[in-house]
């Protein structure tokens, strides 16, 4: 069983609790504060944006800041200069929770995306209802037409929705369903291999008026000029991040110029 099976698999057992909460869900999405545009704060960052990650765990990494404090972490991400935070939501893979969500964003202004493996609408309601701005949709890990519900359950919401691919064939699910921001994932999520030449393979295939974000594989400011020559508007950055002495410093390392063909566009 691959490591993104594995973690489907007990993604399935936690909807089925969640979905006996969808009432009261509905209603906490209701009166959630209002959204924040992650798009709009991509699109007018100044050089590479980078979302920050806070993530405490790696299936194949084991623990990488298991003392990690969320509020904290948020305010030294904005003060670095991070456009946007991604919270890893997963308990059992990455040690996360939405607890983890609800007091980053308490903590700071920027928008926060939910990065957890959503597989039902009603995880989406959850999102919006603990706050989060946004919601990560990987496509390996919605089969038929799960995609198009859950960018639907998104958009009803006002979130954004940042669709996650690996290969072509994933990239060309993703933009027939209609996904407007797109992340190509370097890391491999059956097997947790990087390769950063697949962020920049795909580049090419992502037209420009869909913003394109990397994912995995950027540690330091090389790798963010890789990716910003490749095209990318946006590179969201996790573990090099938590392991770091000096998180802002990173941060402004990593704040690269964009190429000013893909500034506007990408």
């Amino acid at each position: 069983m691959s490591f993104l099976d594995e973690i489907l698999a007990s993604k399935r057992e936690e909807v089925a609790v969640v979905r006996s909460r969808a009432t009261a869900l509905a209603g906490d999405a209701a009166t959630a504060p209002p959204v924040r545009d992650l798009t709009a704060a991509l699109r007018a960052a100044d050089g590479l944006a980078v979302i920050a990650e806070i993530k405490r765990r790696s299936p194949s990494k084991g623990e990488l800041a298991p003392g990690l404090d969320p509020a904290a972490t948020a305010r030294t991400y904005e003060q670095g200069g991070a456009v946007a935070l991604s919270v890893l939501t997963d308990g059992p893979h990455f040690g996360g929770s939405l607890d983890d969500l609800v007091a980053a964003r308490a903590a700071c202004t920027l928008p926060v995306l939910r990065k957890d493996f959503l597989i039902d609408p009603v995880q989406v309601t959850e999102a919006r209802a603990a706050g989060a701005d946004a919601v990560l949709l990987i496509v390996a890990a919605l089969d038929g037409s799960a995609l198009s519900e859950l960018l639907a359950a998104a958009d009803a919401l006002g979130l954004t929705a940042l669709v996650e691919v690996h290969e072509a064939a994933e990239l060309e699910r993703a933009l027939h369903a209609g996904a407007s921001v797109v992340g190509v994932n370097s890391r491999d999520l059956h097997t947790f291999r990087e390769d950063l030449g697949v962020a920049e393979e795909l580049a090419a295939r992502i037209p420009p008026k869909v913003l394109a974000i990397a994912e995995s594989g950027v540690r330091g400011p090389e790798d963010a000029r890789r990716v910003a020559g490749a095209g990318y508007r946006a590179a969201l950055v996790g573990e090099a991040l938590v392991r770091a002495d000096d998180p802002v410093a990173l941060l402004s390392a990593l704040r690269v110029a964009v190429p000013a063909a893909t500034g506007t566009g990408r």
